[in-house]
């Protein structure tokens, strides 16, 4: 049995012929017929029914087709990774993220992923949720790292993974009442004058929705000063003391020393924030196919 052979009877039992199958390999019947009959002998059992037109796999021969296919995939596969293991895998994979997530653990995503393939260039590029969205479909990007604020899982074509759920924290100055506590509740958050991050560059998505309901649950209308998707400029409204905010804990990374800055986690399961990775599922990039497999 040899690769040629497992060819030939996939062939010949996809186009149920002996003539499409020899005119796809650009051989005559003859040879085809000779070398599906060589591996019948080699295995002990017919594969096809000739008696009848078209061509018709026996049910020992439907079994095989199941295998042979996958064989040959196997085959296809380690031949891939042998040339990649021998060349190395070239390419480029365009990362978006969610601004912020730059505090993220995705910087050591990426640096695993350029340490085992260092001929792929990646680029990154911040945004907001909506704008990732947008150049994701459009083929800007290839992988997004993102909160779902613009109800991406129910697009067509688009395949995704639950990275992590973050827990989100109070941003306070350093002279605010609730600087010292160890925990609180959106519930004690009532009459605090709110600077709210959004993750939309418009203010008005899915997941303003979703966090908006939140502080209603909670039995009030947050006392909103300015809303903005810029965490930096909040971040320093906040040292400003000028407000709080309520902000995904990965903004709070890599903060020990900041000036006029606490954090203190907000209780409750619904507290968190969902961030996904989001493909389209009909990129060909192996790259992207590798780096998603890593995640």
């Amino acid at each position: 049995m040899n690769t040629n052979q497992l060819k030939y009877f996939v062939s010949v039992a996809e186009h149920h012929s002996f003539t499409k199958a020899a005119n796809q390999y650009y051989l005559s019947q003859a040879a085809i017929t000779q070398q599906i009959r060589a591996l019948e002998e080699n295995m002990g059992v017919q594969l096809f029914t000739r008696n009848t037109r078209p061509v018709a796999l026996t049910p020992a021969g439907s079994v095989f087709l199941v295998e042979a296919k996958a064989i040959l995939e196997r085959m296809d596969t380690a031949l891939t990774r042998v040339r990649e293991a021998s060349t190395g895998l070239v390419g480029t994979l365009r990362v978006g993220y969610t601004k912020g997530y730059e505090r993220s653990d995705l910087s050591r995503k990426l640096r695993n992923f350029h340490l085992e393939y260092p001929n792929v260039l990646i680029t990154c590029f911040r945004h907001d949720t909506d704008m990732l969205a947008s150049g994701l479909v459009n083929g800007e990007y290839d992988i997004i790292f993102t909160w779902d604020s613009t109800d991406l899982k129910s697009a067509d074509g688009m395949d995704y993974r639950l990275i992590e759920r973050v827990p989100l924290v109070v941003a306070l100055y350093g002279s605010h009442p609730f600087a010292q506590r160890q925990a609180l509740r959106r519930e004690e958050l009532k009459g605090e004058t709110l600077l709210y991050m959004s993750p939309s560059s418009t203010g008005y998505s899915t997941g303003d929705d979703y966090f908006l309901e939140l502080y209603q649950k909670a039995g009030y209308q947050p006392n909103i000063l300015l809303r903005s998707n810029d965490i930096e400029s909040i971040l320093m409204m906040v040292a400003a003391e000028v407000g709080i905010s309520v902000l995904p804990g990965y903004c709070a990374n890599r903060m020990d020393n900041a000036e006029n800055l606490v954090f203190v986690p907000l209780l409750g399961e619904e507290e968190t924030e969902e961030i996904l990775a989001f493909w389209p599922k009909d990129n060909p990039s192996q790259p992207l196919e590798h780096f998603v497999a890593q995640l």
